[in-house]
């Protein structure tokens, strides 16, 4: 080969001079810059750069960990690179460049193999680090828009689900919410627990068709009407006849499910209405789990009926009403080998008797916590689940106190209240302001009704929760009353007492002043944005295929997989085309269903409704035993096994 001679040396140095790129080659132990093109002088305008240590050329990068690379390569031999760094560069007028540089870093080998320094070549990627910067800042506004939008609907979420459930005699309820993934966000699903005025409780869990605002919107319609009539006393069918008007006129409330039931403490006896929704589960205090016969009443706003049944708990037995999202988990059943309801029944069972996890609540709360817990973690979840459960238990008696009138017996007194009121489910916040009330009260008339004569006689403290769930405390002296009079430090007793409790009422009398504080109990609902579970979520299945049967007719169909939220609207295009708007005969068979949600239940009823008597009918088969079998008969759509 060739050596070039001087002329064409030059013409090729000045053609890496232009190479649009950054060139720095170093030379020796101490790398002495000895050659660079314009486009590294460019970015270090102004400096004495050749046969100077790139040390001392770009010290002002020193912290930066180039420096440290170029020395690094010529030691190792192994070359180093780096993507998109931020560099700060020192300008003469003492201001600093913004850089983003892509480089490589490489040994400079010799003719006879031995290393002789390193060369530098870098591209000014600041317009691309730059739009990629930008890129990110804006997916992550965007983000934070989402995670802000569905903080709302969470919130909205929220305040339409009631934040604590009552305290009656003779009963414990809890509840626990769990909204669907982040992805579909607050959805339909509600619960309600609501005291009567003759002592029974009405205990709802509904569903709403969809997820997002809309779906809440329309669970909190329901909800208030709902809540409305059984508040006045209303029994099932005039209750839900109401709701199902609603549902007529909101077109989002079609095809909601709801499941009521009216249960009495003191008897025992329970009413209930399965409106298109799942069964409750009774968990005997004795005996095995079973799931209450549904009652066929039909989802709201479809023109049906909805039929009561009634049943009776025993004490320490247990009800559980659900949404449908529990059982409709992906991988619901151990490893799907055991059916989605035997697996909850079984589960709840367990909680309930305490033979799961060992927390130190009640009954009721298990059911709804350790449940939700097992079960979620084995599979995670698609959907909103709600758990509404209720124990019956031997009632608490009235509490019944005579104290020494002497401020040493009241520590003893908070005791004993404060065991009352865990005894008939008080949560902490009205065992605080129950106990703080009725000892204001208590010192009250210790210090002013008997002059300060410690001793001399006894005060009366009584408390009993009523049937509507309100602690009904009195304080009885037999001393003498004194108008309440405003002191620097003191004299304040019974104002705070009236900012604790609902009412307070205070009657003097010849033989003593009676003090009445009016409370209600509530306890909290959990309510949960998200679960973290211990595996992750198992994939969801969202494969539906629709064929044709056997016949040549594209109105006898088959559908397979799961007919759901994400596959209905769909579904219900599909079936319309192919039934001409419903004008001719068609069958739908949905054996191979493998989850008809209630999302699926609302087309079909739509379609149906599309169908015209004996001219045109719709015929649903599934066999027995399938997933769309429990389901039909569950909402009262009319079907066959085929």
């Amino acid at each position: 080969m060739d050596i070039p001679g001087a002329g064409e040396l030059d013409a090729m140095m000045a053609a890496v001079d232009q190479l649009p790129f950054i060139v720095a080659v170093c030379e020796g132990p101490d790398l002495l810059l000895v050659a660079c093109n314009a486009a590294t002088r460019a970015v270090l305008p102004g400096r004495d750069i050749l046969g100077r240590p790139i040390r001392e050329v770009i010290a002002d990068l020193a912290g930066q960990q180039y420096v440290d690379a170029y020395y690094e390569v010529y030691r190792t031999g192994e070359p180093v690179s780096g993507r998109q760094w931020r560099t700060h560069i020192d300008q003469p007028d003492g201001s600093v460049l913004e850089m983003f540089a892509t480089f490589t870093i490489v040994p400079w080998l010799g003719a006879d193999g031995e290393r002789r320094g390193v060369i530098g070549a870098g591209f000014d990627v600041t317009e691309l680090a730059r739009t990629r910067l930008a890129a990110e800042a804006e997916a992550d506004r965007l983000r934070r828009r989402y995670e802000e939008s569905r903080d709302v609907v969470n919130a909205l979420q929220r305040e339409l689900l009631p934040s604590g459930l009552p305290v009656l005699p003779g009963l414990q309820v809890a509840a626990s919410y769990l909204l669907a993934d982040a992805e579909t966000a607050a959805g339909g699903d509600w619960f309600d627990a609501i005291a009567q005025p003759d002592g029974r409780i009405a205990l709802v869990v509904g569903d709403v068709v969809g997820h997002g605002v809309t779906a809440s919107g329309v669970m909190g319609q329901l909800r208030a009407v709902l809540q409305e009539r059984l508040d006045a006393g209303a029994g099932i069918e005039e209750a839900l006849a109401s709701a199902d008007r609603l549902a007529v006129r909101v077109r989002a409330a079609y095809a909601s499910t709801v499941c009521l039931a009216v249960f009495d403490p003191g008897s025992g006896e329970l009413s209930y209405c399965t409106a298109g929704h799942p069964a409750p589960l009774l968990i005997p205090a004795d005996g095995d789990a079973h799931y209450l016969p549904g009652t066929r009443g039909t989802p709201l706003g479809t023109g049906g009926t909805f039929p009561v049944h009634t049943g009776r708990l025993a004490e320490g037995d247990v009800l559980l009403l659900y949404t449908d999202g529990i059982l409709e988990r992906p991988g619901g059943g151990r490893d799907g080998t055991l059916d989605s309801a035997v697996e909850l029944a079984q589960v709840a069972t367990d909680a309930a008797a305490g033979r799961a996890l060992r927390d130190p609540s009640t009954a009721a709360e298990r059911v709804c916590t350790q449940t939700l817990e097992l079960l979620v973690r084995t599979g995670g979840h698609a959907d909103d689940i709600t758990l509404l459960a209720a124990q019956r238990i031997p009632a608490v008696p009235e509490l019944v106190l005579d104290v020494p009138a002497e401020p040493a017996a009241l520590s003893g007194a908070r005791t004993r209240l404060a065991g009352w009121l865990a005894a008939v489910g008080a949560a902490e916040p009205d065992v605080f302001a129950l106990q703080h009330a009725v000892g204001e009260l208590a010192t009250n008339a210790i210090e002013h009704a008997f002059g300060g004569d410690f001793g001399r006689d006894v005060i009366e403290i009584r408390a009993e929760l009523d049937r509507t769930g309100t602690v009904h405390a009195t304080v009885t002296d037999h001393g003498g009353w004194r108008v309440p009079q405003r002191q620097p430090t003191r004299g304040r007793g019974l104002a705070l007492t009236a900012q604790l409790v609902q009412s307070l009422r205070v009657e003097p009398g010849a033989g003593g002043t009676v003090a009445t504080i009016r409370h209600p109990l509530v306890r909290p609902a959990r309510l949960l944005a998200r679960f973290d579970a211990t595996a992750d979520a198992a994939p969801r299945a969202t494969e539906l295929t629709v064929t044709e049967l056997p016949g040549d007719d594209e109105a006898r169909v088959r559908l397979d997989g799961p007919v759901d939220a994400a596959t209905a609207a769909h579904v219900l295009q599909e079936l319309l085309r192919r039934s001409r708007g419903g004008t001719v005969p068609m069958t739908v068979d949905l054996t191979g269903v493998s989850h008809l949600a209630s999302a699926g239940v609302s087309a079909l009823h739509q379609v149906a409704a599309n169908h015209h008597g004996d001219k045109a009918p719709l015929t649903l088969v599934a066999a027995a035993g399938s997933p769309a079998r429990r389901i039909l008969d569950l909402v009262g759509l009319p079907s066959s096994t085929g």
